[in-house]
């Protein structure tokens, strides 16, 4: 089969690090170009790239004939009208979190994806493809440690980005969460709470670290904490306490460093070096997927309204003193 040519909307930090992974590990893709606002900044992610054209116009990437399918890395807020701008043209779409930042955003996507057919939404919940979560879900089915009763799920980074809002810890941060939980479990998030800690000193402005509640349809209860700025590394940890024992995600390091009479491993900076596997694969899945015309295995456009519904519950929570709020998924 000849290689897929694959669009990418958004030279940021995501975006250019899709186009690398397109280009360098994905086999059977080919990056044919890449759009931003920032024509400067999209020019110069596409000269990595033999052959690729760059534009600041994510419109003229959609409708561009040698663009076979698309991949959405632009601000949250230009997901919903992007989508549905590429499934209006036919073409398959790997939109990064969120969907859209509403629900009411995202009913307009699924909507338009299935007056085109359907099954042309992927969304980019990469833990589904990530090793250690991937063998996490498999010892959860086979009942290794017994019916699951409580999760643990921490979130934490070395700093914000700057304007970062209450509400980004949810939509940005936390929604991984809230598409993994139930993935783990198969089972549906019910209900929700979110509380606070003191906030951290090191930045203004922002509730920082965050906790929030989850109840499954299963009865299973899940902590959620998100800590943006936790300074000491990027570190993502989940456990499952089940009936006969616990299952936990393993640190990510691959080397142990013996030195000045102390044992010590790294944290990664960022999220690039700890989900980098599941990045690469699920790439590879969604590439191979349009190539052969197949739905693709990756989170659907419901599976992005059903994980911004949960976020839209933890927000009337944070805005109304942490009560319980039960998630309501809009019927589409």
């Amino acid at each position: 089969m000849s290689a897929v040519r694959i669009g990418v909307i958004g030279a940021g930090n995501m975006g250019a690090d899709h186009v690398s992974t397109l280009h360098r590990f994905v086999s059977g893709a080919e990056v044919a170009m890449v759009a931003d606002v920032d024509e400067e900044r999209a020019a110069s992610v596409a000269a990595a790239v033999p052959g690729a054209r760059s534009t600041g116009d994510a419109l003229a990437l959609i409708a561009d004939p040698d663009v076979e399918a698309v991949v959405i890395a632009a601000h949250d807020s230009t997901h919903a009208d992007l989508a549905i701008a590429a499934v209006r043209a036919a073409k398959p779409v790997l939109c990064e979190k969120p969907l859209a930042p509403t629900t009411a955003a995202c009913v307009r996507v699924v909507r338009a994806e299935r007056q085109a057919g359907g099954g042309l939404i992927s969304l980019g919940f990469m833990r589904r493809f990530d090793p250690a979560h991937v063998e996490l879900k498999a010892a959860v089915a086979s009942g290794a440690c017994g019916t699951p009763l409580l999760l643990h799920c921490v979130s934490r980074g070395v700093s914000s980005a700057p304007g970062c809002t209450d509400e980004f810890s949810v939509t940005g941060s936390a929604i991984h969460e809230f598409d993994t939980v139930p993935w783990l479990l198969n089972s549906p998030v019910t209900e929700v709470s979110w509380h606070a800690a003191r906030p951290t000193s090191t930045v203004r402005g922002l509730r920082d670290p965050q906790l929030m509640l989850l109840r499954t349809a299963d009865g299973a209860l899940t902590t959620v904490e998100t800590f943006l700025n936790a300074r000491y590394g990027y570190d993502i940890r989940c456990e499952v306490a089940g009936e006969r024992g616990t299952l936990a995600l393993a640190g990510p390091a691959r080397l142990v460093e013996n030195a000045d009479r102390a044992r010590s491993t790294a944290h990664p900076a960022d999220w690039r070096p700890r989900f980098a596997d599941a990045y690469r694969l699920e790439l590879q899945a969604w590439t191979d997927a349009v190539a052969r015309k197949l739905p693709a295995p990756l989170a659907t456009a419901l599976d992005g309204l059903t994980a911004t519904a949960v976020a839209e519950a933890v927000i009337a929570s944070m805005k109304d003193g942490g009560r319980t709020v039960a998630v309501q998924v809009p019927e589409v």
